[in-house]
């Protein structure tokens, strides 16, 4: 047992005893041998295909493509296995046997097929509510369904794709822009080793998405990111700055997530205000 997110102690682990499963660990560079691994993964919807391909090829395993929560038990959507050195170009998965699954709007209406909706889900896996707050599980179990703050969309052939969180929806000029997607972009370049996009407040368009980028080399450069955005994303979703941050700069929960409210706070702080601002020509790059 590992106390905490600790990689040192993971790759230690991985290359010292015979493990089944593995929540992705820090293993580039370490010259590790992993021990009989037989599956890896994390979210593989938030990890960039080429990193799948690296990660797959070094700890010699497939990557297990599935989504799910502590809440839900059993994955509610899951897929086969992404085999090794694979970089994936699609991700859908189908939903688990055993689980219940509506994908609802604002309203709590049913959408159609690909429009984006919040994941609702119910089954004999799922948990009975969190401890002492009921304020919390009135909210979460409406209707007799558990809302997990996820969105997917539902393609014709009845597979589901992860968007984002629906907590993290940035809504400008009227469309709605999920970080989620502006990342995956922002993550195809081998040399960006993290990022981020958050949401700030604009006269204009209400709201717009705004980037943080870390980069192991400084031959990535803000005009190389937005062309790579612009080959991928419609302007509306095209972020309208990029600051480069340090790796290690970037706030994380103890799980290691990057926390965006505190990338917005800092921001805010750094601009001097928290009030609506209008991005000029300064500071805008523009699509």
């Amino acid at each position: 047992m590992i106390d905490g997110y600790d990689p040192d102690a993971i790759c230690r682990s991985i290359e010292t005893h015979r493990i089944g499963w593995l929540v992705i660990a820090h293993v580039k560079e370490k010259g590790i041998t992993p021990i009989g691994i037989r599956v890896c993964g994390a979210m593989a919807d938030l990890v960039p295909p080429h990193q799948i391909s690296e990660i797959t090829t070094l700890l010699n395993a497939p990557y297990l493509n599935s989504f799910g929560s502590t809440e839900t038990g059993l994955p509610p959507a899951t897929r086969t296995t992404i085999p090794i050195s694979v970089a994936p170009q699609t991700l859908s998965k189908q939903i688990s046997a055993f689980c219940e699954i509506r994908l609802v709007d604002e309203t709590d209406q049913d959408v159609p097929v690909g429009t984006p909706g919040e994941l609702l889900m119910r089954g004999p896996t799922l948990f009975s509510g969190y401890w002492n707050d009921d304020a919390t599980n009135t909210e979460a179990f409406r209707d007799g369904w558990f809302h997990l703050g996820d969105v997917f969309r539902r393609n014709a052939d009845g597979t589901l794709d992860f968007a984002d969180r629906a907590k993290y929806l940035i809504k400008t000029g009227g469309e709605n822009v999920y970080p989620a997607e502006i990342e995956r972009v922002l993550m195809t370049d081998p040399n960006v080793t993290d990022a981020a996009v958050i949401r700030v407040r604009d006269d204009r368009w209400g709201e717009v998405p705004v980037a943080f980028v870390s980069r192991s080399c400084d031959t990535v450069t803000q005009d190389m990111i937005m062309a790579a955005c612009r080959a991928s994303l419609a302007a509306y979703r095209l972020p309208r700055e990029i600051h480069f941050i340090a790796f290690e700069d970037f706030p994380r929960s103890t799980s290691g997530k990057i926390q965006r409210h505190v990338l917005e706070s800092s921001l805010r702080a750094d601009q001097g205000s928290s009030s609506t601002r209008a991005l000029t020509p300064g500071n805008v790059l523009r699509p």
